[in-house]
C-alpha cells in the first residue's frame, strides 16, 4: 500500500502495510537512521520525531497514520552541512551528550516545546522530557541545556 508524506520538507512516498510502524519506515526504507530504535514499546522516547510538530513515538505510529501529514526527525534540524541548531549546540555546550541512545528523541521533544513555548521554565522543559529515558545524564544537563536555549539560563531547579 503506498503512503505518501512529508519528510524533512521533502515528499516522499512509500509502499508498506498499513500498519508498519513508522519507525521501521523511516530506518529501512527512508534512510533516517537518527530515529532509534530504543524499546520498540513506546516506552523509552528514542524514536520520538514530529508529526505536524507534536511529538509521537514512532515505534508505536502506523505508517499510515502520517498519510498526508509533516514527518520531522532529527536529521530534520539542520541541513547536512550547516552548522548545528541552537538546541542541538546547547546539548553539546552544556555536556548533556553522552552515550546518544536517547539524544535524537529527545532534540525532538524539547524543539517540539520551543517551538511551540517561547519562553519555558524548567517545569516544562521537564515535562516535555517526561517521554524521554536517558540512563546517562542525569537530566539536569539537558534540562540547563533546554533552558539556555529559551534564554532562561537561571532558572530555578526543583
Amino acid at each position: 500500500m503506498d503512503h505518501t508524506f512529508t519528510l524533512n520538507e521533502q515528499r516522499v512516498e512509500v509502499d508498506a502495510p498499513a500498519l508498519t510502524p513508522l519507525m521501521t519506515v523511516l530506518r529501512d526504507e527512508l534512510g533516517m537512521l537518527g530515529t532509534k530504535n530504543g524499546c520498540a514499546e513506546g516506552r523509552c522516547g528514542a524514536c520520538t520525531v514530529l508529526v505536524d510538530g507534536s511529538p509521537v513515538v514512532s515505534c508505536l505510529t502506523p505508517v499510515a497514520l502520517v498519510d498526508g501529514r509533516e514527518v520531522r526527525t532529527v536529521e530534520g534540524l539542520t541541513a547536512p552541512d550547516a552548522p548545528l541548531n541552537p538546541l542541538q549546540q546547547a546539548m553539546l555546550d552544556h555536556g548533556a551528550v553522552q552515550c546518544g541512545a536517547c539524544t535524537p528523541g529527545i532534540l525532538m521533544s524539547l524543539t517540539a516545546l520551543l517551538e511551540r513555548e517561547s519562553a519555558p521554565d524548567e517545569m516544562d522543559v521537564r515535562n516535555a522530557l517526561s517521554g524521554n529515558i536517558c540512563r546517562c545524564t542525569g537530566y539536569h544537563k539537558i534540562v540547563d541545556a533546554a533552558l539556555a536555549v529559551a534564554g532562561a539560563e537561571n532558572g530555578s531547579r526543583s
